[in-house]
């Protein structure tokens, strides 16, 4: 072989290792009233190690940061366009020139993901109009000369009817010919991937008496899975789960479309009544990720062994605009000031940490009374609202602050809110009423209750 091409096929292969590198990613959520400027980011981002980021949207001000750096960026369209992408002419190909032309190439964009887990969606037209709107965001890159984007769209687990064993992994009925066999189709023509949201810290935590934690974290020497179907031998959480997109693509006759994983990551802190959230096993499941990630070799899975698996860790910030339970705003590997919630970097060169991590004190479910009152720094011109709506809902919720009611007195915004808050939690948890109200409202373990004003609480 000449040393010419040796020399070329030497480049290839250093240039696809680059392309498509073990190293994870980061997502680079916005949803923060105290976050870092887009240029700040940037220089947290590299101060990480990691070599691409994932947006959710197209943020000028980020792309633009991004600019001549060497990190690959995926972008995405929100998913309030998609049904009008669909239904329009020339709305695919303006998004692109205003959100992608202005910054390509010189800023590295190379996936583009039309929409953000729309499958979990209960809006039907949504749904429908997910393919042919990815077909359109294709047709447009194509069109305008952007060559080297990978379009596609990211998956939650609740796609897949059954999971478990991962040869059981089935899309569901009402997806599965409408929605994901043609997906399929497309993604396999255009050579991109399935991208998935992949949260072992969720079926732990649903149920943490049957999934043992170690095993979600990684952690595990001696418990294995064996898929009965295959003979396959499971270590852990993650593989299982990656394993369950395999069997699902493959029973629609795609064995072979590449996975990318485009969320991943375990929470830092949480509710009193959310398990297993806390910084010991956040650090120990994110290095165990970047480990297995980064392994040379490549470890793959069960069903793909020695594949790179390309991700993204979630997230690059705890978010304080999140909504819902108290984990989704602390998913981030770096606090809001720019400091490192634990010490982590996504090369995979660091093997061992110095740091002492703080021992887990949630890793056993809480067991007592919650209460649910209005949050430390809340902004208090907003109570009036959240106390209205958390009065509104029935089930005599605020009976007890109404003039004469054991609770009315002291006759304070805060009082009554606090009440009003905890009230609507104790009747409403179970149907999914969360103790959040916009960031207004906290959980308490510590009885707000005073003389003759007893506070509803919930008992776990």
């Amino acid at each position: 072989m000449s040393v010419l091409h040796l020399l070329t096929l030497s480049l290839l292969i250093s240039v696809s290792g680059a392309k498509f590198s073990g190293r994870p990613g980061v997502n680079y959520g916005q949803l923060g009233n105290n976050l870092p400027s887009p240029s700040e980011s940037v220089t947290l981002i590299k101060s990480l190690n990691a070599k691409s980021v994932k947006l959710y949207d197209a943020n000028p001000s980020i792309l633009a940061a991004l600019n001549a750096t060497d990190i690959v960026v995926s972008v995405m369209v929100p998913n309030e366009l998609i049904v009008n992408i669909t239904k329009s002419k020339t709305l695919s190909d303006d998004w692109i020139r205003s959100n992608i032309l202005p910054f390509y190439p010189s800023t590295k964009i190379r996936y583009l993901l039309v929409g953000n887990e729309i499958l979990s969606s209960q809006d039907s037209s949504l749904k429908s109009s997910l393919v042919p709107a990815m077909r359109k965001i294709q047709r447009s890159l194509k069109k305008l000369g952007v060559k080297k984007v990978k379009v596609g769209t990211t998956l939650a687990m609740d796609v897949l009817k059954t999971s478990y064993p991962p040869s059981s992994g089935e899309f569901r009925s009402d997806i599965s010919s409408s929605v994901m066999k043609p997906m399929l189709q497309f993604l396999n023509r255009t050579k991109s991937f399935l991208f998935v949201d992949v949260y072992p810290y969720f079926p732990w935590a649903q149920d943490p008496a049957h999934v043992n934690l170690d095993y979600a974290l990684f952690e595990s020497k001696t418990v294995t899975v064996v898929d009965p179907a295959t003979n396959l031998t499971y270590h852990n959480l993650f593989d299982q789960m990656i394993d369950s997109f395999v069997f699902a693509m493959k029973k629609l006759g795609y064995p072979d479309l590449r996975i990318w994983v485009a969320e991943t990551g375990w929470p830092n802190n949480g509710d009193y009544d959310q398990i297993g959230a806390n910084i010991h096993n956040a650090a120990t499941y994110n290095r165990n990720v970047v480990k297995k990630l980064t392994a040379d070799p490549p470890v793959g899975t069960p069903t793909r062994p020695g594949k790179i698996l390309p991700a993204f860790i979630f997230a690059l910030y705890n978010e304080n605009q999140k909504t819902g339970p108290g984990t989704e705003r602390h998913f981030g590997l770096l606090h809001p000031n720019g400091s490192k919630v634990y010490e982590i970097e996504l090369s995979g060169k660091t093997t061992e940490y110095e740091e002492a991590l703080p021992a887990p004190e949630n890793n056993e479910a809480y067991k007592g009374k919650i209460w649910c009152v209005v949050a430390k720094g809340a902004n208090w011109t907003q109570l009036g609202d959240a106390l209205s709506y958390a009065c509104s809902q029935g089930n005599k919720t605020c009976d007890a602050i109404k003039p004469g009611g054991e609770c009315h007195k002291p006759d304070l915004m805060v009082f009554h809110a606090s009440y009003a808050f905890s009230s609507y939690w104790a009747s409403f948890r179970k149907t999914g009423g969360t103790c959040y109200f916009n960031g207004l409202a906290t959980q308490t373990i510590k009885d707000p209750g005073y003389g003759r004003c007893e506070f509803p609480s919930v008992t776990l």
